[in-house]
């Protein structure tokens, strides 16, 4: 219940590595989020530290990350935050991992074409679909459209004035 929930935004570091499990699939990969602050002096952005996850993703997540992400493209990440410590060659060593509940590219440096997966298919077997028309009715039938509906109320109107009975005083 207490869980601390992260959004990150940076650059995939190493490719995913997929695992098909018996506890369903499992994708892994490193991200890479720099800091980028003014530099003053200079009067240009300088890069700063920068910070590595591991980023965990589970069953359809991680198919769709197999399918979808490489090394170098932009990504927000949300999830939840696990800190790790474990010895190794007798040091102490600390990483941070998230487990991803979200995971999109990053449409702020370049675009993305999405593509719904179906249950029990496999990206690679999703059928290539046309693009839906997402245009709205041309700007002359709209037009036309909205005149007539402007047309049927007033005719409307007219038809409840004519109905009531006029008020004689």
């Amino acid at each position: 219940m207490n869980e601390t929930t992260v959004c990150v935004v940076g650059n995939v570091a190493t490719q995913p590595v997929f695992r098909e499990t018996a506890m369903g699939a499992s994708a892994r990969f490193r991200l890479a989020v720099t800091q980028r602050y003014w530099d003053r002096e200079k009067n240009a952005w300088t890069d700063g530290h920068t910070n590595f996850f591991t980023v965990w993703a589970n069953r359809a997540l991680a198919t769709n990350v197999q399918a979808s992400i490489s090394v170098g493209e932009p990504l927000v990440v949300r999830g939840r935050l696990k800190i790790r410590t474990e010895q190794r060659d007798g040091q102490s060593r600390t990483g941070a991992d998230i487990e991803a509940t979200a995971i999109g590219h990053d449409l702020a440096r370049g675009t993305a074409a999405f593509r719904r997966a179906h249950k029990g298919e496999t990206p690679s077997e999703t059928p290539a679909r046309p693009e839906p028309n997402w245009e709205t009715e041309p700007a002359a039938q709209a037009a036309e459209t909205a005149q007539q509906q402007q047309g049927q109320r007033e005719q409307q109107h007219q038809e409840q004035q004519n109905q009531e009975p006029a008020l004689v005083t």
